[in-house]
């Protein structure tokens, strides 16, 4: 009985309850007494219990009628809304066959009806849903998108038609603001010995292209200084360009190298944030990332962290100068003066390259009367880089930098200052945990930058035009205070670290590299102790040789080779055995895989620069160089990471480089 009725009933019932108990009391009181007033009572309080009785009969009657009707009512409205809602429902048995739909289901698919049919038939798409017990998601059928709802238990699915709802989120997400920063790389450079008839043709043909760039795909651009354009358009117009890669940056290369001036393009894109001044700086961090990056590509930093590149397919032009080296130097050495003692770290497994660079900081310290320690593992050494400590045990003073990481934090106080050699990414070091230990950190670097990066730093020196960190350090050296002579055995280990990453002097080498290398050779550095700490032994040129023996050509140019599923190669010998297989005809590019200690598997890259291995290492999660990269990974076989190296591969050489 619904609420409101029953409490009615109660309010007429009760008060005459209660006056048939006093009026029945009041009777026994007078049959004492008067029993003829009793009698006359009586027969009225026959009355009154007699309107009782036909008041509640027609109460329960009425209710009755209300319950009944309201039954009917109920039951109506629950058909026809199971039945003529647009809302999908669908009744499916453990073998994925429709029991029943109603009406409005039936109708999204064109059919009369959908009972008996298997969803495999009708919607596969739904299956895995089931399998998976996934409550709620997003599908299409039949061109239109459903929200479905999965009811376990009663095997039950509901179908909300959700088309609209999306193509209003799709259209807000397509025209949401987005700002670029467009930079001319080499602007400065090219221009600087031009007279200003040339100088204006340059301008006016490159404002022509990107003019014409911009008005075909609706963008507004504006030049805000000789070598900067500021691009504003939406979402929309970002995917188009991403689906062309961004042509821009292959056509202004192009079109200007024939007039004999390789301008290149760097843009910085921030998107996916409705704030403007957030929007401007996330297009000016991305900018700085893929100039950090050597150039002539475009970054894009997307909302969850994540960045993606399009371009740098060329090697990045020397385009750093004496007095930037310079400038460093001295920033350097007042931020060594103002701390009590230097500690300097590389990346894991050292290679010459970082133990050379870290090195030469020393000597800066040194230069600067301050006390140096090198941090390193001593159990992940390579060969020649052990040869190197080796060597410096005849130099007391210099063998005492060396330190464990144990050591270092032991040492460290607030005015302490780290350096950090060789790599920019915090994960990549030799104590991670270490880098937070210090206030004031300067980072020196010759690798692109990544999206990993050490925060907060005092100084940054990252020169991806360069050979290598000690070709930096070097320089530097050139402008500290002539405060003691460099010692051979230093210059020794900072002509090594050139020498390994050029491969001799044949790879990411210019004219900087030789002058570095002149100087190191003028304060005594020995070429032949260089080549005794490169030698190799008969066992690992065999095991290189085993490695070499499985190459085989995926693509054009494009040589793989991956070693035995048994065998464990450290990083050198796989590196070098990428090395020699560019030497051979017919390779422009090499990939050699191997098992690494600690269930990893690595990857190491090489190219003579016609294909950009930085891009396809960074998206296995590596990175390094254009012609010198690689990667590590873990949990999979080296079939599997063969797979998804020949996956990377085919994405770059379709144009889709992302990270």
């Amino acid at each position: 009985m619904p609420s409101n009725l029953k409490k009615q009933n109660q309010s007429i019932r009760y008060p005459l309850y209660g006056l048939i108990l006093a009026v029945f009391g009041l009777l026994v009181f007078l049959a004492f007494h008067q029993w003829i007033v009793a009698l006359a009572a009586s027969i009225l309080m026959a009355a009154l219990f007699y309107l009782i009785l036909q008041i509640e009969r027609k109460t329960r009657r009425e209710t009755e009628e209300y319950i009944s009707t309201l039954s009917y009512r109920l039951k109506k409205v629950g058909e026809e809304a199971l039945l003529e809602m647009p809302i999908g429902i669908m009744l499916i048995n453990d073998d994925y066959f429709i029991e029943w739909t109603n009406p409005y289901m039936a109708s999204c698919f064109n059919e009369d009806t959908l009972v008996g049919r298997s969803l495999y038939d009708v919607a596969e798409s739904i299956v895995p849903l089931i399998k998976q017990e996934v409550e709620s998601e997003t599908i299409t059928l039949v061109d239109r998108k459903f929200r479905i709802i999965h009811k376990r238990e009663e095997r039950l699915l509901y179908f909300f038609d959700v088309t609209e709802q999306v193509e209003i989120e799709k259209l807000y997400e397509d025209e949401r603001t987005v700002i670029s920063i467009i930079f001319l790389d080499n602007y400065d450079e090219l221009t600087q010995g031009m007279d200003d008839h040339r100088r204006s043709n340059i301008n006016s043909l490159v404002t022509s292209l990107l003019n014409k760039w911009s008005q075909d795909n609706g963008i507004f651009l504006k030049r805000v200084s000789a070598d900067r354009f500021i691009a504003v358009y939406n979402e929309h117009i970002l995917q188009h360009l991403e689906k062309g890669k961004f042509s821009i940056l292959d056509e202004i290369r192009e079109t200007t190298a024939k007039q004999n001036v390789p301008l290149t393009l760097s843009i910085g894109v921030g998107s996916g944030v409705s704030s403007l001044p957030e929007l401007g700086s996330l297009a000016q961090s991305s900018l700085d990332l893929a100039l950090g990056r050597g150039g002539d590509q475009v970054a894009i930093k997307l909302t969850n962290g994540k960045v993606k590149f399009y371009g740098g397919k060329t090697n990045p032009i020397e385009k750093r100068t004496r007095v930037r080296a310079r400038v460093i130097s001295h920033a350097l050495r007042d931020i060594v003066v103002d701390s009590d003692k230097v500690i300097i770290m590389g990346h894991k497994f050292p290679d010459l390259d970082a133990i050379g660079s870290s090195i030469g900081i020393s000597k800066v310290a040194d230069m600067n009367q301050r006390d140096a320690y090198i941090v390193v593992n001593f159990s992940e050494l390579d060969t020649g880089v052990k040869r190197l400590i080796d060597e410096t045990k005849q130099v007391a003073d210099l063998f005492e930098r060396f330190i464990s990481p144990e050591e270092a934090y032991e040492m460290i106080t607030d005015e302490s200052l780290l350096v950090v050699v060789d790599t920019h990414k915090p994960s990549m070091l030799i104590d991670e945990k270490l880098l937070n230990r210090f206030d004031k950190v300067v980072v020196i670097d010759h690798h692109r930058r990544g999206e990993e990066f050490i925060a907060n730093s005092l100084l940054v020196y990252m020169e991806p035009y360069a050979s290598s960190t000690a070709e930096l350090v070097t320089e530097l050296l050139e402008y500290q205070p002539k405060r003691g002579k460099i010692e051979m055995l230093e210059a020794t280990a900072l002509l090594s670290g050139i020498i390994v990453d050029t491969k001799s002097f044949t790879l990411r080498t210019g004219a900087r590299t030789f002058d570095a290398a002149s100087y190191l050779r003028a304060h005594g550095a020995d070429t032949v102790l260089v080549q005794k700490f490169l030698k190799e032994s008969v066992d690992t040129y065999i095991q290189r040789a085993k490695l070499i023996e499985s190459v085989s050509f995926y693509k054009e140019g494009i040589a793989i080779a991956k070693g035995s599923p048994d065998q464990m190669n450290n990083h050198v010998l796989i590196a070098q055995a990428a090395d020699t297989l560019l030497t051979m005809d017919g390779v422009s590019a090499s990939f050699v895989i191997s098992k690494r200690e600690g269930d990893l598997i690595g990857i190491s890259a090489r190219s003579l620069g016609d294909v950009n291995v930085q891009i396809i290492m960074e998206a296995l999660e590596g990175g390094g160089h254009l012609t010198n990269a690689a990667t590590q990974l873990s949990e999979v076989t080296i079939d599997e990471a063969e797979e998804q190296l020949k996956k990377a591969i085919d994405d770059y050489l379709e144009g889709g480089q992302k990270e």
